[in-house]
């Protein structure tokens, strides 16, 4: 069986830590180098749930892609949330390691996987890493359909294909506007608008879209062509839980090249943080009046 600090080692050639944000906290973050490694669970979040679920199966390794402690912290105390994941963690000897935003601008990488889950076919990066002289790499990705559909059409193939959240897939712009192009990006995306609107694609499917920038992109858009920019917005955990099992994958080739015979796993485990959804009336005002 490997150690924990080969499969490590191996991890950062896909992920290296350097390629992460300045602001970013990736890497290892529980473990001891010297401890074995048989089985690796991928999860999107490093949350008590996911711990849990990490003893049950008797992994030895716990691959995220968010951080444990983002923002630093001065304690690691048991009676707080994410002190009682590092406690959970270390008494049962599951190593913790961290790969966010230099798996978000990794080939392939976490928009690669959220591509493939929706069947688009990627062209290129939104944001190209200028450290990579093949293009390949860096934030989000530029995509193109098989056969054209409408706004409509693509937000219910996401809300298929995509992990159930109580979310679902909301939509700015015309539903029957027909999309030849689009452009992903896992997680947070409305810092990408300004990308996004000169790539030229006819939609944007991200998450966290937030009300003013939202509200202004498809103003703009709408000033300079004639129909807007679709914008189409998922549960943030939804467009990354499909990284999971591309990472195990890659995991998974490693193993089998190394002759390490790990058993890889991705967490089923839901931690999108929303519960319940209940959608308003279509046909009503905000006072309650028909429209």
């Amino acid at each position: 069986m490997p150690r924990l600090s080969e499969v490590i080692a191996a991890l950062e050639i896909l992920w290296p830590a350097e390629r992460a944000e300045s602001w970013d906290a990736v890497g290892t973050v529980t473990g001891d180098p010297r401890q074995e490694v048989t089985r690796v669970l991928f999860a999107v979040d490093p949350v008590q749930e996911v711990a849990d679920e990490a003893v049950r199966l008797g992994a030895d390794l716990l691959v995220t892609h968010h951080p444990l402690y983002l923002r630093g912290t001065t304690t690691v105390a048991a009676g707080t949330p994410k002190g009682r994941v590092v406690h959970t963690l270390i008494k049962n000897d599951v190593a913790l390691h961290v790969a966010h935003t230099n798996a978000d601008k990794a080939d392939p990488g976490v928009s690669d996987a959220l591509a493939g889950a929706l069947d688009l076919r990627v062209t290129g990066p939104l944001v190209p890493d200028p450290d990579d002289p093949a293009g390949r790499r860096g934030l989000g990705r530029i995509c193109e359909l098989d056969h054209p559909l409408t706004v409509r059409e693509l937000a219910e193939r996401a809300a298929e294909r995509l992990p159930a959240t109580a979310q679902g897939i909301r939509v700015a712009g015309d539903p029957d506007a027909v999309v030849r192009t689009v452009a992903v990006s896992g997680g947070s995306g409305d810092s990408l608008f300004d990308r996004v609107r000169a790539a030229g694609v006819d939609a944007f499917l991200t998450a966290d879209l937030r009300h003013h920038p939202a509200s202004e992109f498809v103003a703009a858009t709408a000033s300079v062509a004639e129909r807007p920019l679709a914008l189409l917005d998922a549960a943030h955990w939804a467009t990354e839980w499909p990284w999971c099992e591309l990472a195990a994958a890659e995991l998974d080739q490693i193993s089998d090249r190394q002759g390490w015979g790990l058993r890889v796993h991705v967490s089923k485990t839901v931690t999108d943080p929303w519960t319940a959804h209940a959608a308003s009336p279509v046909t009503t005002s905000p006072m309650g009046a028909p429209n």
